[in-house]
C-alpha cells in the first residue's frame, strides 16, 4: 500500500464526527439509528473507492455531509410512483395493467380511511364473509351458481388444483401448457399444488379421444386453459370446453377452465376478434372457471372463481383459500368495478374507454398537442401507429391510430426516453425508428396538460413559451 493511499485512508472521517456535522445541518428530525447507518455506509463506500484507486483526493467533511443529506431524500420519496402511459400498450404489465375507474378509487378511499364492514354482518352483528360483498354481483354478471375471489388468477388456479386434485392427476392438452409471465408456467403451478400433470394430445393437435384414453383411476380433474397470450395457427385442432363437459360428467370428475383475461362484456371497437366472455364460458357447463380481474375486466388485481356451488364451496373451505384471500382495498375496487358493469356504466372504466377511442378523436387530440410540443423546441411529426392490448391478452390484436413522433437536437431518443421516465409524474413512451413515439390512446385527456409541463421542463433554453391551442 502506497503512502498516499495510507494517508487517504487515515483521513477518512470518524463516524461520530461525520454524524455530528450531518445532524447540525439537517432541518428535519431523523432517527439517529438511520443516520448512523447511512454515515457508516458512506464512509465504507469512500474506503472502497480509495482502495480501488477510483478516489485519489478525499472530499472535505462539509461536502461529504452535504452529499449524504441530499441522498437522505430517498427515504421520504415513494418508490411506487404515478406514471403517464403513452406507450400505446393498454394493459402494460410493468405499469400496473388496468388503471382503475373513478368509482373504484372513491370506494378504496371510503374503505381505507377508517374501519369497514369487511367481515361483519351489520344487521345481525355477527361475523360475515368478505366474499359476500361481491359474490352476488359476480353471479349476476356471469350466470354462475357461486363465486369466490382470491388475490390473483395464478392463486385461483393454484387453489382449484390443490383443492380438487392434490396427489392425483389433472389432464391437460400439451397445446395449453402456457407460460403466464415471469416464467410462471401451468406445469409449475400444478406441481406447487401437488397435482400430477398428465399431458394429452400434441402441441398443435388434441382430440377428444386423447382425453378419453388418458382418463383413469388417478384422474382427479380435466383442465382446459384458454391460450390468451399466444395463438397456434396452421395444422391445429383443440377440444372445446363444451365437448369436455360431457366427458367430465361421464368420468364423474370436474372440469376446470382457466379463462385468463376475464372479459365480462364484448369489447367496444371495430374489427376486434372474438374473445370468450365469462358468461359464455359458464354457459358452456364448466364446473369451475378462473380468470383475472385486472386484465380485460379493467379492475384491480384479483383472481375470480366461478362455478357450481359444490365445487366453489370445496375451494372456499380449503386452508389455502385464507392464504390467498383478497385484501380489503382490492375488494373495494373490485366491487365498484362490478357495479359499473351491472348498471351498464362500464364506459367509465378507463380500459373500456381506451378500447372505444376512435382514430378520429385520437387524431384531434394529437393535433392539439403537437404545436404545444413544437413550441418547446421539439421536432414533432404525426404518424400512423398501432396500439397493443398487452398484459398477455388478445395476442396479435392491433388498434390503429395516430401517434406523435418526436426528435430533439438536445437528446438522443434513449436519452429523451430516460429523461421523461425521470420526470414527475413519469412519462413512458415507445422508441421506434430512432424516434420517440407518444401514443394518446392510453393517456387520459386530463393528463395531456401534464405531458406539456413535463416536456417544458426538458425544453432547450430560449424556446418559446407554450401557447394554449386556439
Amino acid at each position: 500500500m502506497t503512502p498516499d493511499l495510507q494517508n487517504l485512508l487515515r483521513n477518512l472521517p470518524a463516524v461520530d464526527r461525520l454524524l455530528t456535522v450531518v445532524q447540525a445541518r439537517l432541518s428535519e428530525v431523523w432517527p439517529t439509528s438511520l443516520l448512523t447507518a447511512e454515515v457508516q455506509q458512506r464512509i465504507a463506500a469512500l474506503r472502497v473507492q480509495i482502495l480501488r484507486g477510483v478516489l485519489t483526493e478525499l472530499p472535505n467533511l462539509e461536502t461529504i455531509a452535504a452529499d449524504l443529506i441530499t441522498d437522505l431524500a430517498k427515504f421520504r420519496r415513494s418508490s411506487l410512483r404515478r406514471v403517464i402511459n403513452a406507450s400505446g400498450i393498454l394493459l402494460h404489465t410493468n405499469l400496473g395493467r388496468a388503471p382503475l375507474a373513478a368509482a373504484a378509487m372513491e370506494q378504496i378511499q371510503q374503505v381505507a380511511c377508517g374501519y369497514s364492514n369487511l367481515e361483519i354482518d351489520l344487521i345481525s352483528g355477527r361475523r360475515g364473509s368478505r366474499h359476500d360483498h361481491v359474490e352476488e354481483l359476480l353471479c349476476r354478471l356471469s350466470g354462475a351458481e357461486a363465486a369466490l375471489v382470491v388475490n390473483n388468477n395464478a392463486g385461483a388456479v393454484l387453489l382449484a388444483l390443490t383443492a380438487l386434485g392434490k396427489g392425483k392427476e389433472a389432464l391437460v392438452s400439451r397445446g395449453e401448457l402456457v407460460e403466464i409471465g415471469g416464467s410462471f408456467r401451468i406445469p409449475d403451478v400444478m406441481e406447487a399444488g401437488g397435482v400430477i400433470l398428465r399431458e394429452v394430445g400434441s402441441s398443435n393437435r388434441t382430440h377428444l379421444h386423447d382425453y378419453q384414453q388418458a382418463i383413469g383411476p388417478q384422474s382427479a380433474l380435466l383442465l382446459k386453459v384458454h391460450t390468451s397470450n399466444y395463438k397456434i395457427v396452421g395444422f391445429t385442432h383443440s377440444v372445446t370446453a363444451a365437448e369436455l363437459v360431457q366427458l367430465a360428467a361421464e368420468a364423474n370428475i370436474p372440469l376446470l377452465e382457466d379463462l385468463g383475461s376475464g372479459l365480462l362484456n364484448p369489447l367496444p371497437g371495430n374489427n376486434l376478434p372474438h374473445e370468450p366472455t365469462i358468461a359464455e364460458a359458464v354457459a358452456s357447463g364448466v364446473d369451475l372457471l378462473t380468470c383475472s380481474g385486472d386484465k380485460l375486466m379493467g379492475g384491480p388485481q384479483a383472481g375470480l372463481i366461478f362455478g357450481r356451488q359444490k365445487w366453489v364451496e370445496k375451494l372456499r373451505k380449503h386452508p389455502l383459500a385464507r392464504a390467498l384471500r383478497i385484501d380489503k382495498l382490492s375488494l373495494a375496487a373490485l366491487e365498484a368495478t362490478l357495479r359499473l358493469y351491472l348498471t351498464g356504466e362500464e364506459c367509465q372504466i378507463p380500459l373500456i374507454a381506451y378500447f372505444a377511442a376512435d382514430a378520429e378523436c385520437l387524431l384531434k387530440r394529437s393535433r392539439c398537442l403537437m404545436p404545444q410540443l413544437e413550441s418547446l423546441g421539439f421536432e414533432v411529426e404525426l404518424v400512423d401507429d398501432v396500439a397493443m392490448v398487452g398484459g398477455g391478452s388478445m395476442p396479435g390484436v392491433e388498434l390503429p391510430g395516430p401517434a406523435l413522433a418526436l426528435r430533439s437536437d438536445q437528446f438522443s431518443p434513449d436519452q429523451l426516453s430516460a429523461a421523461l421516465r425521470g420526470s414527475s409524474p413519469a412519462l413512458v413512451c415507445r422508441i421506434h425508428d430512432e424516434r420517440l413515439l407518444l401514443n394518446l390512446r392510453t393517456v387520459d385527456p386530463q393528463e395531456e396538460p401534464l405531458i406539456v409541463e413535463i416536456f417544458k421542463a426538458l425544453a432547450p433554453q430560449g424556446s418559446d413559451e407554450v401557447k394554449p391551442d386556439a
